[in-house]
């Protein structure tokens, strides 16, 4: 069985909170009782877990990370990019999802009261931002990773959503298209109003369709604007998932990719590179962002460096392909 700290404390004749403190080479443990606690490890084989060693430090090596969920396609770049950063400084992840509502959210609300991690990174679930902000308040460190363009009032690391529409936008114009639909996300996204707004700095759109960001939400507006018999020759998904939804509409019309309508998404997930055809994206840089929020995050934590009060903003950029 393996011994644990309480075991060496009893054996010693001390509390656990000396055992860490000798652990952690702490000045303040008189000679003797460190002699006579290293030799009880020495003796028992005490192995010190993580947090034994960070109990008299006051934290606890890990960082805690609260996500919607795993199915998003861009998740998995973004949870390597944190893990990358973490494990090369020595830092663990406590990974929170929201699958189960409710319940998740107060298994959560457990591992804050417990102190189980030093400051936490999120890519926001719905309706928790006003909670979220409270944590941040009462003195958790805290970094989110803003997908949806919400700007919260506690350190963010965002991406450039206005520029890289208007990439999008001087690339199709650049090919010779000027009637573009554009297939936005949900009205109430930050991030939707600002791929709008960039877009329209380039060049104003013929038709204006509201998606929900996932391919059937695509497919079903461009089969809108097919019947509809307007006449376009571009497309502008808000996101990848719709363009390829918007993709499997058009090759069911008939309309050829890119000889008859030009098509442009936004993400760069991993499916972008192997639609039919190949998807011309703006690339937001998720992995980027994962590691950028982890390293603002570890260098509060270790150095003591501020966290900004702005977003930190990692750039998007156009990746052509054979759709545009």
């Amino acid at each position: 069985m393996r011994v644990t700290i309480a075991e060496v404390a009893r054996r010693a004749r001390v509390s656990k909170t000396t055992v860490s403190r000798v652990l952690n080479n702490k000045s303040d443990v008189d000679a003797a009782t460190a002699i006579r606690v290293r030799e009880v490890i020495a003796a028992t084989g005490y192995i010190p877990s993580a947090g034994a060693v960070g109990l008299a430090k006051g934290r606890t090596n890990t960082v805690g990370m609260l996500v919607p969920g795993l199915t998003w396609p861009w998740m998995g770049d973004v949870l390597q990019g944190v893990a990358d950063v973490l494990e090369a400084k020595g830092y663990g992840l406590l990974l929170n999802t929201v699958n189960r509502g409710a319940d998740s959210m107060t298994q959560f609300a457990r591992h804050v009261s417990a102190k189980a991690f030093d400051g936490l990174l999120l890519v926001e679930p719905p309706d928790t931002l006003s909670y979220i902000q409270s944590l941040h308040e009462s003195g958790l460190p805290v970094v989110m990773i803003d997908d949806r363009g919400h700007h919260p009032g506690f350190p963010s690391v965002a991406t450039s959503n206005r520029a890289g529409a208007a990439s999008a936008a001087q690339h199709l114009r650049s090919t010779g298209r000027e009637r573009i639909v554009m297939i936005t996300g949900p009205a109430e996204f930050g991030c939707t109003v600002e791929r709008v707004q960039g877009f329209r700095d380039v060049m104003a759109e013929k038709v204006l369709v509201e998606g929900d960001f996932t391919p059937e939400g695509g497919l079903a507006a461009i089969q809108e604007v097919l019947r509809s018999g307007v006449e376009f020759d571009g497309v502008f998904a808000q996101n990848d998932m719709m363009a390829v939804g918007a993709l499997d509409g058009l090759r069911e019309a008939g309309v050829a990719v890119p000889e008859d309508v030009a098509v442009i998404g936004f993400d760069d997930i991993a499916l972008a590179a192997h639609s039919v055809p190949a998807l011309t994206t703006v690339r937001q840089p998720s992995r980027e962002m994962g590691e950028a929020a982890a390293s603002l995050l570890l260098a509060n934590l270790l150095e003591g460096i501020p966290l900004p009060a702005d977003p930190h903003v990692v750039p998007t950029s156009l990746v052509v392909r054979d759709s545009a």
